[in-house]
């Protein structure tokens, strides 16, 4: 898809991608052989998670990718069989493939996840200028996900100040020092996991006046005009120049797996603000799509009328002084 002659209200970037390979097991065996099912194949990585949740809630995205070799070939023809939209960027290594396992016994998921391809200069340059076209023909652009080894400690910042150039607002999910670097630039909002706001205030996130502290620094530094920081269990805090929004999770079973908790979080954030929907609101829903994907397993993302039963049991509050639990 060209989005200069297709124009989408979402467009998100995923540098580094994954082919992923999604089995159950009874149980995980350290010995011999655990006889295992297939549950699924399909592409995956931050942006590109992002953009399924998009389309799942009835929305329009495009997802920009970095493509590699034989596996590359493979992620291409799996997003195309799923229907969705989808413009990769050629790169000479393979695209990484991912194992997600699922054991029922335990009902826990593990995710096994190789660091991916090396990009040259001029592949890093393809994918800013590819960048650059969407951001001029979407309203909102989504950075998420991991980086490849080696990438420009630059690449994120770049990519911040190409989108604000081009008039769209970036919504960040990424982390390390890609984050790093990006805070030094102003973007429309940025979402942190407890690891990233850990780093960020000093000490662990263990509830909502912690998520605060996070939010409040980012807001304090100039580097977004919104910050949402997530809480496990607990749900998120969202916060912006008015003030601190304490968005509680419905109570759940156990999760299954938290692999795209966040990229479902975002994905329903980022649909509800091209439907018009103030900032605290996209919030909310985006914490009942969290809720809805803990609970399936390996990478499954949630089911529209599934966020719309949690959503009615998502609790928010303004924050006042010390927040409570």
């Amino acid at each position: 898809m060209d989005p200069s002659t297709h124009p989408v209200p979402i467009a998100t970037f995923t540098i580094n991608p994954t082919v992923d390979l999604s089995l159950e097991v009874a149980r995980l065996r350290p010995e011999g052989k655990s006889r295992a099912r297939l549950r699924s194949i399909r592409g995956g990585g931050g942006g590109i998670n992002v953009a399924r949740g998009v389309r799942r809630l009835g929305g329009t995205a495009l997802a920009l990718h970095t493509a590699g070799r034989e596996v590359g070939a493979r992620l291409n023809r799996l997003l195309d069989d799923e229907g969705l939209a989808h413009l990769p960027v050629d790169i000479g290594e393979d695209t990484r493939e991912a194992l997600v396992i699922a054991e029922r016994e335990s009902a826990s998921s593990y995710h096994v996840v190789p660091e991916g391809p090396t990009l040259s200069a001029a592949e890093e340059r393809h994918c800013l200028d590819t960048i650059t076209r969407t951001a001029r023909h979407c309203d909102y652009f989504v950075l998420s996900g991991s980086a490849t080894p080696g990438l420009s400690a630059e690449f994120s910042a770049t990519v911040a100040r190409t989108v604000a150039d081009a008039g769209a607002a970036l919504i960040a999910d990424i982390a390390g020092s890609q984050l790093t670097t990006m805070l030094a630039e102003r973007v429309f909002l940025v979402r942190l996991d407890r690891v990233e706001a850990a780093a960020l205030i000093g000490r662990p996130i263990s509830g909502y006046d912690d998520a605060c502290a996070a939010n409040a620094l980012l807001l304090e530094r100039g580097a977004c005009e919104h910050a949402i920081t997530t809480v496990g269990a607990l749900g998120a805090v969202c916060s912006d120049s008015n003030g601190h929004r304490v968005i509680a999770a419905p109570h759940l079973p156990p999760p299954r797996s938290d692999a795209c908790a966040g990229d479902s979080l975002v994905a329903a954030i980022t649909h509800q603000l091209a439907e018009d929907a103030d900032v605290p609101l996209a919030c909310e829903l985006g914490v009942a799509a969290a809720a809805a994907t803990v609970m399936l397993p390996g990478t499954d993302i949630f089911e529209s009328a599934t966020v719309d039963t949690l959503a009615a049991r998502v609790r928010a509050v303004r924050a006042t002084g010390s927040v409570t639990e």
